[in-house]
């Protein structure tokens, strides 16, 4: 299991963005970065701009103003599918997985955009064909191994538990081999036990990859157990951001979120 080679000291940027639906501004003016091998946790109150602003970290809303730098690299306006190439990859609040699909066949086909078979050697099944799903196999399972999930390989994904089928969604995002991945809200619907199992996950993949990170989270346990920097939202605006305990012991985050 590999990780893309980050060239910059910060592997995103966010300048200025901003992004209204009807005239209500959602995010509002807001900057921060992502350092290479960082893990930011993203907290805040329901309606502060949290998915938001994954949405158009991943292309599915395009910023009304700012820039996003993706190493380097503007990618305002890229579609998902060329954010995913270029290294962006995200989990969503609700499960997104193919229940009909095994779990090694779900991870498999989260890698398709690395295929390089052409369509006649993948309909007459030529050498190339199996050499690239034969590499596709091994590296799928070497992902879910690393999870936890070698037991799981010919499993049909909806039969899984709510956990791992949480785990195998995070699976398929690090197949795509990301600069940065999106969790937005991992552990939402799991019991203690799934979570601190989500935790260890979490760690494992920091200390295995360095790939970088953004976590949004309400389950404060799990912020602080992993994050290094922590931001807060309110009404799509930074309220605050720096070390996390730092962060919410400060008096404006209580009022607005930590009641």
């Amino acid at each position: 299991m590999q990780v893309k080679q980050v060239v910059n000291e910060n592997v995103l940027e966010v300048n200025n963005l901003s992004i209204s639906f009807g005239g209500l501004k959602s995010i509002d003016n807001i900057s921060f970065q992502v350092k290479n091998g960082e893990l930011l946790g993203i907290i805040g109150p329901n309606g502060a701009g949290k998915t938001t602003l994954f949405n158009m970290l991943s292309g599915i809303y395009t910023p009304s103003k700012g820039e996003i730098i993706l190493d380097g690299k503007n990618i305002n306006g890229m579609a998902p599918d060329k954010l995913s190439k270029l290294g962006i990859a995200r989990t969503f609040q609700n499960i997104r997985i193919f229940d009909n699909l095994t779990v090694l066949d779900n991870v498999k086909l989260a890698m398709n955009q690395y295929m390089n078979y052409g369509l006649v050697s993948g309909m007459f099944r030529f050498p190339g064909y199996w050499k690239e799903e034969n590499h596709a196999s091994q590296v799928a399972k070497e992902i879910l191994d690393f999870l936890g999930m070698k037991k799981y390989f010919r499993a049909f994904a909806g039969s899984l538990s709510y956990g791992n089928q949480r785990k195998l969604e995070i699976a398929r995002a690090l197949a795509t081999n990301p600069k940065i991945l999106l969790l937005d809200e991992p552990a939402a619907g799991m019991n203690d036990a799934e979570t601190e199992e989500l935790v260890a996950s979490i760690k494992a993949i920091r200390e295995k990859t360095g790939v970088s990170i953004l976590l949004i989270e309400h389950d404060m346990n799990l912020v602080l157990g992993v994050s290094e920097r922590l931001i807060v939202l309110n009404y799509g605006k930074i309220l605050h951001q720096g070390n996390p305990r730092e962060v919410i012991e400060d008096e404006q985050v209580i009022k607005a979120y930590l009641g």
